[in-house]
């Protein structure tokens, strides 16, 4: 029903999404979004030349971790005693701990930095200066901002303001002790203009901690990849072949730690035994020379070797009984602390041993971790929980060799004692010296077995074997990885596109006044019949015989609507009323019939708007007598017809002179249908010009005997939910909704952009 404007050109989704009616919204304004491109962009050229460019080095480094098959060969397995396996997953923390980075920063020095001042940044003079400094005890600095100072390479010393230091020479610095030394980074890049600070070794930890990466190559891989990110590319590649060595060095220092215990167990047994040992023999000594005894017979020899054999397994079982006595008292007595871990020797049980090691490993990782993550973080919490799961199955095993064991010295002390029996047939002075022997051989065989682990021990805490193997060292990237400039370009591509849309989108939607025919028919179900344009003349009377303005065809294509449409075609009474004052239906109302007065037909305009009558004052015709004398009933119909000067075929009726009644129960007296009527018989065409419906209720009494009702929203002034309240308005008879006085958008005065979806321009409408 009604105009239409067609606006697709082919663009259109099915799905009711046209891009080219997007293209129209947003393109009027073009300048916006020009000035923010061109900020953008220049803004992005601004700081990628003044930004501090970020370069990346990577390394990586192969975990020994048996579980995943990076096992060491047979030939070194012997010097593994006291090595303990690691986990990918824990170690790949350790690396990136923050008290092995903190080491890195002490080795290297980099809690003393110095810069080279620029005209808007300063830069690292890592390999820039040829002077670095060393603070004597840099974990109790002091930390300053910067210090200015200059090298004289001639006198080869520092100057800070007027004082000279010399290299090498440890001199007092404000509240630390320091030294300059001679940078052997330097790569001759000429400077003057350096300064230094000093920070404290924890927050330089921190800091590299935050751009480092330790990740595995793959889940079944024990190469780690580790990469840094650093404002200077030898810098980064120097602390991370320093966290290599740093993480190997302590390595290596919990494996000797764990030798080094075993080893002071296994010493301090030597001592007893020797003694027990010195003490046999200087009985078989006193015992030989007081009763004379050198040799055995056959018989005794045979069962001292057998009560020998026996009684030197008994004391191996004692041996071992005191060792898991050792061994439980360890585990009953710890608080996850690590510390010496009671040697198994005599023990051949490797599940034993793996329990100990996995034990002492969990407790030496809860060592590691509490100094770098809190009480209740995930890792200590898992790493409590499987040491009071590993405790049970070692007190367990120990119950079940203690038994067995047990069981063992009981059968073999049964069998001594019928060994001993046989022995008392011997001569008296042979059975002493077999018992005496017998201890000594009991006694020297432990004495053995402890000389050879001793040995044992001393060669794996000699060849400790480090943990990683440096795959890769670390290599910086020849180019920044940061900024990237595609990234940062292509933001600044994007962003004033965002910000120009999401501002026009925030202001035309969260105005609240109507701003877009589609918003019209997406709020009523009545149609938009007409748009007319802003009026730019500022001139009531735009319709005329040699009028050829955009907005006088806008009238004509209305009048057009109106006409041809078979459902409005057999009616001519026309009214026309808006939500609120202002809105413009006395300027279409007036437009309107001078447009249908071009046609030469007969057209009467009644001023029914009694409290605004301005229609008349336009026209130049007399106020009065008019509709308001007539419904009082003091003159006639044919009194308050007045031709108009413009068009002989226009007539206007005017609003009259109101009394004490009301208007609204004057329209009700009856007096005004018949008037429609006398109307309707003398002129082709009656167009009245009623009050808005929100103030009076003057609209809803004449729809009904009216055959259109032309409804006025003014573009950028109607409330939206005016729009809303329409549809449950069932008093106005055959609604027909007018778009009026609709502004250019943008920046150009052509681009109305707010009509028919989302806009059409004067250029193209006119053609």
């Amino acid at each position: 029903m009604g105009m239409q404007v067609n606006s697709d050109n082919g663009l259109s989704n099915k799905n009711g999404l046209d891009f080219y009616q997007l293209w129209l919204r947003y393109v009027v304004y073009w300048p916006w979004f020009l000035v923010l491109f061109l900020l953008a962009v220049g803004g992005a050229w601004l700081y990628l030349h003044y930004a501090t460019p970020i370069y990346a080095a990577t390394a990586r480094v192969l975990i020994k971790d048996e579980s995943k098959g990076a096992e060491d060969s047979k030939e070194i397995e012997f010097l593994k005693i006291a090595n303990s396996k690691k986990l990918i997953e824990n170690e790949s923390e350790v690396l990136g701990s923050k008290s092995l980075l903190q080491n890195v920063v002490l080795q290297l020095g980099l809690y003393a930095p110095v810069y080279t001042e620029g005209q808007f940044r300063d830069a690292s003079a890592y390999t820039t200066s040829p002077i670095r400094i060393e603070v004597k005890e840099p974990e109790a600095l002091t930390e300053t901002d910067k210090i200015a100072f200059t090298y004289d390479k001639g006198r080869k010393t520092v100057n800070i303001g007027e004082t000279r230091y010399p290299l090498g020479q440890w001199v007092a610095l404000q509240n630390d002790t320091v030294r300059f030394l001679t940078n052997e980074k330097y790569d001759g890049t000429p400077g003057t203009d350096y300064y230094f600070t000093l920070v404290h070794p924890t927050n330089i930890g921190w800091f590299f901690k935050e751009n480092l990466e330790v990740l595995p190559t793959s889940k079944v891989s024990t190469i780690l990849q580790l990469t840094l990110e650093d404002e200077v590319a030898q810098r980064a590649e120097d602390v991370l072949n320093g966290l290599m060595t740093a993480y190997n060095e302590a390595a290596l220092q919990d494996k000797n730690v764990m030798a080094r215990n075993t080893l002071a167990f296994v010493e301090d047994r030597l001592k007893h035994v020797e003694q027990d040992l010195s003490s046999v023999e200087s009985q078989i000594e006193n015992y030989k020379t007081n009763t004379g005894s050198i040799d055995i017979g056959t018989q005794g020899g045979l069962f001292l070797k057998n009560v020998s054999d026996n009684d030197q397994k008994i004391g191996e079982i004692n041996m071992q009984l005191a060792v898991l006595d050792q061994i439980e008292a360890y585990v009953l007595a710890k608080n996850n602390r690590a510390s010496i871990v009671p040697s198994t020797v005599g023990i051949n049980d490797p599940i034993l041993s793996n329990l100990l090691n996995l034990l002492y490993n969990a407790e030496l990782e809860y060592e590691k971790l509490k100094n770098t993550e809190g009480a209740n973080s995930p890792s200590l919490t898992s790493l409590t929980n499987q040491i009071a799961k590993i405790r049970p199955g070692i007190l367990e095993n120990i119950e079940s060799h203690r038994k067995t064991l047990a069981a063992t010295r009981t059968n073999v002390q049964s069998t001594n004692q019928t060994y001993s029996s046989a022995i008392r047939t011997i001569p008296e002075k042979e059975k002493k010296l077999i018992d005496i022997n017998r201890k000594r051989n009991i006694v020297s065989g432990i004495y053995t077995f402890l000389l050879q682990k001793r040995e044992d021990l001393a060669l794996s805490y000699a060849a400790s074997i480090p943990n990683i193997t440096v795959v890769d060292k670390a290599e910086a990237s020849d180019y920044p990885v940061a900024p990237k400039r595609k990234k940062v370009y292509l933001f600044a591509f994007v962003i004033p596109f965002i910000l120009g849309i999401g501002a026009v989108t925030m202001k035309e939607t969260f105005t609240g006044k109507v701003l877009f025919r589609q918003e019209i028919e997406t709020a009523t179900v009545y149609p938009v019949i007409g748009e007319i344009v802003h009026n730019r003349s500022k001139k009531p009377i735009v319709v005329g015989k040699n009028e050829r303005t955009f907005i006088a065809e806008q009238f004509r294509q209305l009048r057009v609507a109106i006409s041809v449409n078979n459902k409005y075609n057999p009616r001519k009474k026309i009214l026309v009323t808006s939500s609120i004052p202002s809105e413009g239906k006395s300027f279409v109302a007036l437009n309107l019939a001078l447009s249908f007065a071009l046609t030469d037909k007969k057209i009467v305009l009644m001023e029914l708007d009694i409290n605004h009558p301005n229609i008349s004052n336009k026209l130049d015709i007399p106020h009065s007598p008019g509709l308001a004398d007539y419904l009082q009933g003091t003159v006639g119909p044919e009194k308050i017809i007045r031709q108009s000067a413009l068009f002989d075929n226009l007539f206007v009726i005017p609003a009259g002179e109101l009394s004490e009644n009301s208007f609204s129960e004057l329209l009700e007296n009856g007096r005004i249908q018949r008037l429609l009527d006398y109307l309707g018989d003398l002129f082709d065409c009656v167009i009245i010009d009623a009050a808005p419906v929100n103030s009076i209720t003057d609209a809803y009494i004449l729809s009904p005997g009216c055959d259109l009702t032309l409804y006025v929203v003014r573009h950028k002034y109607t409330q939206k939910l005016f729009l809303a309240r329409l549809d449950q308005n069932s008093h106005l008879k055959d609604v027909a909704i007018v778009f009026n006085d609709i502004h250019s958008r943008g920046f150009g005065k052509h681009h109305f952009g707010y009509g028919y979806g989302y806009g059409y321009s004067y250029r193209t409408a006119s053609k």
